[in-house]
């Protein structure tokens, strides 16, 4: 059998807080880390939420020290993982961030949480670092072809649409629905998508006194991944109050206006 063109792993998919209580822990309590291959070479990292320490102990025990992240925005539970991202502290390493801001501005972001009086000092960190603006259209990174979109989200945010082989996977979190420019851009990138993975923090009936705080809802999944046409519908960004009983009552429920629905879950690998 030929490998899958794309495949993701869910290191972490918890929004907002890590969550290691023991209700949590069947669909996982660490936040935002995903590692997306293309074969067996190309690598790409989305987010270093509390879920990259896990993946930077794979990734040094496997000596791959060539990491290119790809950062959807720098709230703290996107971030707070690098700290204890293992290759960041080998000089063998070279890590890259890429971003839809400028790169200084992702270098000062990051490294501003590694200083006094949050963290010891980034001069511990030995790996080569690299900072990289996103520009318009698609850019490459080895045999993918990664598709950058913005995201209603306090401060901003981005989605990717990831492609090759012919297979898609677009990834949508931190997004608040109700913007009609961003609501029509997002489908656009999720059109026939493989793999759909979008931001559900919240009930519909918990939206309500949530709105403005840059998240969505499975009803609102659902109906994305309905308009857009995608294969498969990933629940993700779990909100911290939600335990695994409340993400599969989420995920039953948006069952019932898209079929094809899943809860990302912490360990799991999709192979497209």
């Amino acid at each position: 059998m030929s490998p899958s063109p794309l495949q993701v792993t869910f290191y972490g998919v918890r929004g907002s807080i890590p969550t290691p209580a023991r209700g949590n822990l069947g669909f996982g309590g660490n936040t935002t880390c995903l590692e997306v291959r293309s074969g067996e070479m190309d690598l790409m990292v989305i987010d270093g939420g509390s879920g990259a320490r896990e993946l930077g102990r794979k990734l040094a025990d496997a000596r791959e020290l060539d990491v290119h992240f790809w950062m959807t925005h720098f709230h703290w539970d996107h971030i707070q993982g690098l700290p204890f991202f293992a290759p960041l502290f080998s000089d063998q390493a070279r890590i890259k961030f890429h971003s839809s801001k400028p790169a200084e501005m992702v270098r000062t972001s990051l490294e501003t949480q590694m200083s006094a009086p949050y963290f010891p000092g980034s001069e511990a960190l030995s790996a080569k670092r690299e900072y990289s603006e996103i520009g318009s259209g698609a850019c490459r990174h080895g045999s993918m072809a990664i598709h950058s979109f913005p995201l209603n989200h306090p401060q901003g945010a981005s989605g990717f649409r990831i492609e090759a082989g012919g297979s898609a996977i677009t990834h949508a979190s931190d997004l608040e629905h109700g913007d009609p420019r961003l609501d029509r851009i997002l489908r656009e990138h999720a059109q026939n998508a493989d793999v759909l993975i979008y931001d559900a923090q919240y009930s519909p009936e918990e939206y309500e006194s949530r709105r403005g705080w840059g998240h969505s809802t499975w009803l609102e999944a659902a109906r994305v991944a309905r308009d857009a046409n995608v294969k498969r519908l990933i629940l993700f960004h779990h909100d911290p109050g939600h335990d695994d009983a409340a993400v599969q009552s989420s995920v039953e429920a948006a069952r019932r206006h898209f079929e094809n629905t899943d809860a990302a879950t912490e360990g799991q690998t999709i192979f497209v």
